[in-house]
């Protein structure tokens, strides 16, 4: 009987490689490296109808965000919080902070889906507002369900970010 079992391994086909994991198919416990800081994935908002995410990294008590965008090509923007406020509900298409002007870029809202720990507890219809100044800084101000989330960061080449393991 042995021999039989070996003749049908021999036999049977091998199995499909699995496909790799790309930055498009992180999920909240992978692992990512930007600009050469690694960063466990803890959240991820998929904004599917736009082909793009918001993954919420840490890297020990540091949280910072990574901007996804598929378009013809990947964009990557990295973004840390910022601790504040508007004073006003309305959202103006500049904003002065630190002597730096933003400019509107891109205004959008739609569903997203929220898996893992973010900004918003759950999944709803989200309001974003898209800024960059002159110097190329970037800022990013969510709305979801009453609350605001305000976010700085720059643009980040796709050669600095890299999938280091994926579940």
């Amino acid at each position: 009987m042995d021999l039989f079992k070996r003749v049908k391994n021999l036999m049977k086909a091998p199995e499909p490689p699995r496909p790799e994991r790309s930055i498009l198919t992180l999920m909240p416990g992978d692992i990512v490296e930007v600009s050469l800081v690694t960063y466990e994935v803890i959240g991820k908002a998929d904004w599917r109808e736009r082909r793009e995410m918001f993954l919420t990294l840490r890297d020990g008590n540091i949280i910072r965000y990574l901007k996804v965008e598929q378009r013809e090509k990947l964009y990557y923007k990295l973004f840390a919080p910022i601790d504040g406020r508007l004073d006003s509900a309305d959202i103006p298409t500049t904003i002065e902070l630190e002597d730096i002007v933003y400019h509107l870029e891109e205004q959008y809202a739609g569903h997203v889906l929220i898996l893992g720990h973010t900004p918003f507890p759950a999944s709803g219809e989200q309001h974003v507002w898209d800024f960059q100044s002159d110097q190329r800084k970037l800022l990013r101000i969510e709305w979801q369900a009453g609350k605001m989330m305000m976010y700085e960061g720059e643009a980040v080449l796709p050669a600095d970010v890299q999938v280091i393991r994926a579940t």
